[in-house]
Order: structure tokens, then sequence, then C-alpha cells
């Protein structure tokens, strides 16, 4: 879940860019970890790798260097930090150097067989500083770099990072520097992300593409078990054994680097939230061949084992899970093909049954959420196709899926996803309509008819926006000594209320549990007290006149014990505007299209709890973005 940034510039001029890169690629990558940050820095001449590092946000990192500036540089990485191994502190934080200090390391990940590296390097005399697996892959490096020079009379970095990885157990990425070697900097990667952005006379490294867009927008894929040499001038990809991956992928990064900043909102989140409308627009576009027809990303499953599916298993965790239980709703209504919704951490660990008829849909924002990877490697073992739907290019889940389909949404810097949900429903809902054509489960224009309706929805998320942020800000107000809240919802409004109450607890930290409605009377109705916050998801009243009346009794049960509710419902409902001390309202809208509205005051209201009680809504305590271990 760390970022990290490397830059490889001119190696006849040191220059401060190195340390820019590095900071603002750094900036950029914080949400993926903000409990220490550090720079490495190498220029021709030293005798050791310049490191500055500090715990806390990136901000400490950046007054320390403004008190006491580095120097001119012309290779240099970065990393900031999301605890795993070793608590945040000044020594845990990276960069970790090798035992004479000439080789430093970063690392994302989780080196398994830490312990038994650092037991055998202790019995040859080494020490040890900081209780990290990282510092250990330091000592290593270097080890393995002096016997370099003992075998062939000059240090070999490149040589040295893939002999390294070969001896490593678990996940991770490192990126590495040698002041011998001042002209490079090189990288290993085994379940865990990294990316080359390719520039003019520089070449770039990072975590994802966040770190480099603001230099370059040309990238290079860094595929599984392989390492990466880059310099200013050149970039060589080679797998563990040495052997050169001829023509690896390049890709063009579909945004820039603005959008990966405020851009004067007073957080990403806020930003985010207001994104939902072109969110939810850009997922659509392009989706439509010339007869209209939906078409997907990259597909390597072909219509015959599209058609032979009989079952979809959808693998997420978190807030993407809950985007696969609206899918769940979705996709069964319209292609009469039953689908499970998997925790991907549980999957596969559950002996899972998969055939070659199954359709495991992978759903992940960042493309490299660790436990939908392996669980997609498992389904694909058992040879089942797997179909990503994913918000980063180039990402390891789309790449190693059968097919994919891009949300197209932008980045998402705040670490609790908003606008990635109502992305990643409207891909569901994409791909629920392209199986229910190629399937031929629904005639064409119910399919256009549904897919209008789909079109019109960035318009309706608007409208939230614009007509009820005073009634959530105001709710927010009253609410925000609440201790607990329990959100409820029926249908699709079941996993609407989950991921409200998910969105609650992660930036307010506020005690909130998410419930089917119906399972108010078999449990969760003994919480409910005077002055208990209560949220309904109300399903509208036209065409689900029966799930709407059980919402409204009860919200009449609860209401009869004291609850203060809080409604989600439709412009109108006069039912609802008599029980509810206040609504929240959407626009008339299909009812398997509501998530997609529902979700959004909700997003809002967590966001104003957390800003009344003074958090910091885009990062949350003890969470990082890309969630890149098991």
């Amino acid at each position: 879940m760390c970022g990290i940034v490397g830059y490889a510039g001119n190696l006849e001029t040191a220059c401060d860019k190195p340390l820019e890169v590095c900071l603002q690629g750094l900036a950029r990558l914080e949400y993926r970890g903000y409990d220490s940050a550090g720079v490495a820095l190498t220029a021709p001449g030293m005798d050791h790798v310049e490191v500055r590092k500090k715990a806390g946000r990136l901000a400490n990192l950046t007054e320390d260097i403004e008190r006491r500036p580095m120097p001119q540089a012309t290779v240099a990485i970065g990393h900031t930090r999301w605890a795993t191994n070793g608590v945040p502190s000044d020594v845990n934080a990276h960069p970790h150097t090798s035992r004479d200090g000439k080789v430093a390391i970063i690392h994302n990940g989780i080196i398994e067989n830490a312990s038994q590296l650092r037991l055998d390097l202790q019995s040859e005399g080494y020490r040890f500083a900081s209780k990290t697996d990282t510092e250990v892959a330091a000592k290593l490096l270097g080890k393995i770099v002096d016997a370099i020079i003992a075998e062939e009379g000059a240090p070999d970095l490149f040589k040295a990072m893939r002999r390294m990885a070969r001896m490593l157990e678990g996940a991770f990425t490192i990126l590495a520097t040698d002041c011998r070697q001042p002209g490079i900097v090189v990288g290993a990667r085994h379940d865990s992300p990294l990316v080359v952005g390719l520039g003019e006379g520089e070449n770039f490294l990072g975590s994802d593409v966040a770190a480099f867009v603001a230099y370059t927008k040309r990238a290079l894929e860094v595929g599984q078990d392989q390492c990466v040499c880059v310099s200013a001038d050149a970039v060589v990809v080679n797998d563990f054994y040495g052997n050169v991956i001829e023509d690896p992928s390049t890709y063009t990064v579909d945004w820039d680097a603005s959008a990966a900043e405020k851009g004067g909102w007073d957080s990403f989140m806020d930003k985010e939230i207001h994104e939902d409308p072109a969110a939810v627009q850009r997922t659509l576009l392009g989706r439509f061949d010339e007869r209209g027809d939906i078409t997907l990303d990259e597909v390597r499953i072909d219509d015959h084992d599209f058609k032979s599916i009989d079952k979809i298993i959808v693998i997420a965790c978190g807030t993407a899970a809950y985007a696969g239980q609206v899918a769940k709703y979705a996709i069964e209504h319209w292609v009469r093909v039953p689908v499970e919704v998997e925790l991907a951490h549980e999957f596969r660990y559950r002996d899972p049954i998969l055939t070659p008829r199954t359709l495991v849909v992978a759903i992940s924002q960042s493309g490299e959420t660790m436990d939908t990877l392996m669980a997609l490697r498992h389904a694909r073992e058992q040879g089942s196709k797997v179909l990503a739907i994913c918000n980063t290019q180039g990402a390891s889940i789309p790449r190693e899926s059968d097919a994919v389909l891009y949300t197209h949404a932008g980045p998402e810097v705040a670490v609790a996803s908003t606008k990635a949900f109502v992305a990643q429903v409207t891909a569901s809902y994409l791909l629920g309509l392209y199986l229910a054509q190629v399937k031929g489960a629904m005639f064409r224009d119910e399919i256009r008819q549904i897919l209008d309706a789909l079109k019109d929805m960035p318009a309706k998320i608007q409208w939230i926006l614009d007509t009820q942020m005073t009634a959530v800000h105001e709710a927010a107000a009253d609410m925000v000594d609440a201790h607990s809240f329990l959100f409820l919802g029926r249908h699709v409004g079941y996993p609407v209320a989950m991921e409200g109450a998910l969105k609650l607890k992660e930036i307010a930290y506020t005690f909130t549990e998410g419930f089917a409605a119906g399972e108010l009377k078999h449990g969760p109705i003994a919480l409910v007290d005077e002055g208990e916050p209560v949220v309904f998801i109300v399903p509208p009243s036209h065409g689900r006149d029966v799930l709407h009346a059980k919402v409204l009794s009860g919200i009449e049960e609860v209401k009869a014990r004291g609850a203060y509710i809080i409604a989600v419902a439709e412009r109108g409902d006069k039912d609802v505007e008599r029980y509810a001390d206040v609504v929240f309202w959407r626009p008339e809208c299909p009812t398997l299209l509501s998530p997609l509205v529902d979700v959004v005051p909700l997003q809002i209201f967590a966001m104003d709890m957390a800003k009344l009680k003074g958090y910091d809504v885009d990062k949350p305590r003890n969470l990082a973005k890309s969630v890149t271990v098991e």
C-alpha cells in the first residue's frame, strides 16, 4: 500500500530535479500511505547514498528538507509508507540502507521470509536498527552487491536486484540506488505494482502513474516477476533470471496531473463526490458500436463462451464488494443467471465451486488489490474466465483477466471511495446488459430503454448535488454528537445502506451498522433507543409497491421507539415525509438504477460529519487507498 517513486536523469549534471520529482510524486501518492516518508539521492562523487526520512505526513519530511537542504543529484527514490512491518517511526521509515550506506532501497509489500533472512545475516555479524522487513532486504542487497564486486571487479546493482528477488518470498516492489552507479535506479516486482514513466532524457518509476503523470503520460508496464533498470536514456526489463523482456507493453495515460489535484476544493473527497456525474458519464462513453450494441474494452472471451455462462461470481473487497452486490440484483434480473458476491479475501480459502462455465467478475478501483488478484488467479487456475472492472490502465488485475471493462473515472485520491463506487456500479450495469445482449436474454429495444435511462443518470446525480447539499449539511450538524447509526435498505437499497455505513465508519469514526431492512425485527431493533439515528433507503412507491410499504413499516417501528429518522426517498413521497425527521430527496428513476443517486447524499453526509469532527477526510486513520498485501 506504500507509495513509491523513482527518477533517473542526466548523469553529467546533478540538479534539484530528482528531489523535486520525488517530493511531487509522493504528494500525489500519499493516499497510499502517510505513516512516514523518505527520499534517497545519488550523484557522481558521493561515497554514500544521501537519505532523509521522517515519521508522519509528507509535510514533515518537506519541512525538514527546507530547514536542512539536501544535495543535488542525478537519481532519486522516494517512499510514503503505510506500516505493515514495524511501527511508524523515523527509524522504520524508508529508505533503508546497506551496512556501508552505499545502497538504499524502498519497498512496498511484505517479505514473508524476512525473519529467517534476518537471522542468517545476524549470524554473519549484521546489525539492524529497525523492525522492518525492508531493512533486511537492504542489508541483503548490499551483501549481494559486495559479492558481485568480489566476483567481477565492479558493482552491478541490476544483477544484484535480480539475484535478491529470487531469494525473497511474499509480495514486494523494491526500488534501489547505489552511489557507485549514480546513473540508474533498479526495481523488482512480485505481486505488487510497478510502472515506468517514459520521458525525454529522463525516466521515472512509480507504484502508479500518479507518481510521474505531471512529467509524462507515456507508461510502460513492468510485469509479474520482472526487474527493470532505468537511466536517463534507457529502460531495460528482465525477468528474475536475466532474460530480456522484448517489447514490454506501453500505453498512454488518459488523464493529466490536474485531475489528481484538489483544484480549489476543500478536500479530494469533496471534489470526487462532485465528480460522480462525470464518472458515470465517462464510464458510458465509447461503449457502443455503429449498430448501438454494447462493447467492452479488451475481450479475450469469445461470444460462445459468454453464451455458455451459467453462473457469475463477483469478487471484490470493501466498497467494490457493495458495488458487486448492486450488480447481483441487476444482472440476475436482466440475464437470468445466478450471481454470487464473494469477499475476495475469503474466496479461495473456502474451496469455491468453479467451472469453465463460471464467469468471475473482479472489481477493483486500483487493479492492484492483492486479495482480489489472488482470487482471480485461483479462478483462472480452475478454468473459469475472469472479467475485470477496473479504473487503472495497465494494472495487474486487468492484465491477468480475460476481459476488462475500464471505468475511466479518473484518479481517485481520497482513501474513501466515492466516484469509484458509482463508476463500478455503472460498469456492472453495462456488463449485465452486454451479457443480456450476447445471450439473447432481453429484446434489443428493452436493452436500449435501460441504456437511455442509464444515460440520464449523470443529470440526476447532479440534481442531488445542486439541491440536497443544505439538507445534508444541516442533518450532519444535528447528528455530529451521535455515538452510533443504523443504515437500513431493501433490494438494491441494502448494499447502498452498507456502503453508506462504511463511509461513516471510515472517515467519521462513528460506530455504524448497515443491514437489510427486513432483518430489523431479527435483532437490530434491540439497538434502537431514544434519539438513535436510523437511516432508511426507501424504494420508490411505483413499480415496487410492496417494498415501499415494507420499508415504511420499518420506519414506523423504529419511530415508535424514539428513533431519529433520516430517509433517502423519491421526490414527492408523502408517506416518507410524514414519518421521517429528515429526508434527502432523489429524482425519479428506475429502481435498479437508484443506487447511483441514493449513495450520493450518504457520501456527503459522511464527509460533513468527519469535517465537523475535525478529521482529515482524505486520509482516515489506519487506512490507505490501495491494499496491495493480503
